[in-house]
């Protein structure tokens, strides 16, 4: 099983004190202090030698130095710049590995495609919690090539991820991105695993890639405007939230009858297929785009 010399306290701290270095609860460092969990992860992900791995949020590099180990080519994006001392000296080390400082969000695809010499295929990460949920669809929305996610997120992220129609924490970002990709594994990680140890409870989540059914016409940013309208108003029918969005009532009624979806229905009861059945009845009429409610 893979590991990483990294992932203990002991190492974990050695390394700390090398570079000088503290744990910043601003950017929700919490460092993985666990061999056990880095050995799941790597079997979940199922890397061969060839994959191109982007990691976002590496920290001192604990989870990096277990995929340099598998992967053909592994490129981090760190944000925190006090940590670029360590991540160029794992570069120094490792020839397969490059870094790239900054936001994950905003830098360029072009630029991730240079230092991992080729577009990225896999995404594995212990991804900073306050935008683990953004990143994961964002990377999926942009990066054709992804073929799966192994990725650490809060609990709560997971279960959004993860969530069945009629469920709480079903909703529009869970529609959107099942247009793009379908859970294939999950493991929980209790606190005790990070130092420090947070205040919540995490989890791995592997997501593969799979094309989306569309009609032809038919794009995924107009399944996301209906699922957005849909849910934007989570407690009012689905018709009601979404004229409230500004989609003409008389163009829903016909799309709703067609799709044979109860308007009176919620839109958290709605498969994500059913949205793209929505959409594109709505297209047929000329309404797939948001019209002024007034």
């Amino acid at each position: 099983m893979t590991t990483s010399p990294l992932a203990n306290l002991a190492a974990t701290r050695d390394l700390l004190d090398e570079f000088g270095l503290a744990t910043k609860h601003r950017l929700g460092q919490n460092f993985l202090i666990d061999n056990h969990v880095i050995e799941r992860i790597m079997a979940l992900a199922e890397l061969t030698g060839v994959e191109r791995v982007l990691e976002v949020g590496p920290g001192i590099g604990t989870l990096t130095l277990a995929l340099t180990q598998d992967a053909g080519r592994v490129v981090s994006i760190e944000m925190d710049r006090e940590l670029e001392p360590v991540l160029a000296a794992h570069e120094a080390d490792y020839e397969n590995f490059r870094y790239i400082m900054g936001d994950a969000l905003k830098v360029p695809v072009e630029q991730i495609e240079v230092a991992a010499e080729g577009e990225p295929t896999v995404f594995v990460a212990n991804l900073p919690y306050n935008v683990a949920a953004t990143i994961i669809l964002d990377f999926f929305e942009r990066m054709p090539a992804l073929e799966r996610a192994v990725v650490m997120v809060q609990k709560e992220v997971a279960d959004r991820i993860a969530a069945a129609p009629g469920s709480k924490v079903y909703g529009a970002y869970t529609v959107k991105l099942a247009l793009h990709a379908q859970v294939t594994g999950r493991f929980e990680v209790p606190p005790r695993c990070f130092m420090p140890a947070p205040h919540v409870d995490s989890a791995v989540v592997r997501l593969d890639r799979r094309a989306p059914t569309l009609p032809a016409g038919l794009s995924i940013s107009d399944v996301c405007r209906v699922a957005d309208a849909a849910f934007a108003q989570r407690r009012k029918t689905i018709r009601n939230s979404m004229s409230a969005s500004g989609f003409d009532k008389a163009a829903l009624d016909i799309a709703f009858a067609q799709c044979d979806i109860a308007p009176t229905a919620r839109a958290e009861t709605l498969a994500p297929q059913d949205f793209v059945r929505l959409a594109a009845a709505l297209s047929e009429q000329g309404s797939g785009e948001v019209r002024d409610g007034n």
